[in-house]
């Protein structure tokens, strides 16, 4: 199934996207209830929106085993963890805007994780029937910011520009994540390519470790990781995120104004 957020006629909604375009509206939030309201639409009449309004985004450092090794660090003993403001979070074909203070800003495919309910202290085993489905996530770093601030023991600024963090095209559920292929394109030409089976910290192992400190809640959204090949974008470029079984979010880079 694959859950669209959508505005038509003014008013943001969330309906089942069919393979013919066609949407059938929910009655309400999905993190509530998948019964439908009987009104239909189609997505050439719709502004899709990023899947979840505002989430709070929680990001994973060096999780693919490639992406450690072409960074020459270390993998990690557990999972690197951050925070993105959710004003980060921007729907497909909305802009990444490329700030004032940009030097040095890439892109990055993440599969993202979208929490179903609110989710204390669970195990592995049972962390999956916490999650509503999965997204394409891409987290934009300015990386002269970033790793200043690393140096510091921090990490906000480099990662949290307003419009840092696209999400979409919808929610897919029922796929497994520790097999999904994702990649990135910028202007057409593919950049990343790898597979979630690489990932060091698997979707359940990062649900279980984050939900033992943090209770997560309906719409969090956990940015799993990106993948080796990262590399810079500018204004003017168009990026593009695939993950198998949800689809293309794509993005304008443009100069902030």
């Amino acid at each position: 199934m694959k859950i669209l957020r959508y505005r038509s006629n003014g008013e943001a909604s969330y309906g089942i996207l069919e393979d013919d375009g066609g949407i059938r509206q929910l009655a309400g939030s999905p993190f509530e209830s998948l019964e439908t309201s009987g009104t239909t639409t189609h997505i050439d009449e719709v502004t899709v929106l990023a899947p979840v309004e505002s989430p709070r985004i929680i990001g994973v450092g060096l999780n693919y085993a490639a992406h450690a090794a072409e960074t020459g660090k270390e993998p990690p003993p557990f999972p690197m963890l951050f925070m993105k403001p959710s004003l980060t979070a921007i729907g497909p074909e909305e802009p990444i805007i490329y700030p004032h203070q940009g030097k040095e800003i890439h892109y990055e495919c993440e599969l993202a994780v979208v929490i179903g309910k609110e989710t204390r202290r669970v195990s592995e085993a049972d962390a999956l029937d916490h999650v509503l489905g999965y997204t394409c996530g891409n987290d934009i770093s300015e990386r002269v910011i970033q790793f200043a601030e690393m140096e510091m023991g921090a990490m906000l600024i480099g990662k949290g520009f307003d419009t840092f963090c696209p999400l979409g095209p919808v929610i897919a559920t029922g796929l497994d994540p520790t097999d999904l292929d994702i990649k990135t394109r910028v202007n057409g030409e593919v950049k990343q390519d790898s597979n979630t089976s690489d990932l060091l910290f698997p979707v359940a192992h990062l649900i279980a470790y984050i939900s033992a400190a943090l209770t997560l809640l309906p719409g969090d959204v956990i940015m799993t990781g990106t993948p080796s090949g990262i590399g810079p974008i500018a204004p003017g470029d168009s990026v593009e995120i695939e993950v198998e079984g949800v689809g293309v979010l794509r993005n304008p880079v443009v100069a902030e104004a």
